[in-house]
């Protein structure tokens, strides 16, 4: 069925437009509370979901957020908070559009 394809995509965007944006909110109580082990977890996953689903953008800003994480805790990391959030904002709408969502 030539559709499966469209399904599957579908189903697999649907996780991560879901997922993504529990994850972003992990990352801001991690930032509260200074939960280190657990924000460089949440971006970690982040970072391998969009990498799944090309959203090349988001991807590197959560590969950051877990380097600098790991390296130097949560100090200072708002801006790429920021920019984290901005960037799940255009990759959801790219995927919605491209999956028609």
């Amino acid at each position: 069925n030539p559709d499966d394809g469209d399904e599957f995509l579908r189903e697999i965007a649907g996780i991560y437009l879901e997922d993504t944006p529990a994850r972003l909110a992990e990352l801001e109580q991690c930032l509260l509370s200074g939960d280190v082990p657990r924000f460089t977890r949440a971006a970690h996953s982040i970072k391998g979901s969009s990498a799944n689903l090309g959203t090349m953008v988001l991807r590197e800003v959560a590969e950051r957020l877990e380097y600098q994480s790991k390296q130097h805790g949560l100090t200072g990391l708002e801006p790429l908070m920021a920019e984290a959030q901005a960037a799940f904002a255009d990759a959801a709408a790219e995927i919605r559009r491209v999956a028609k969502i």
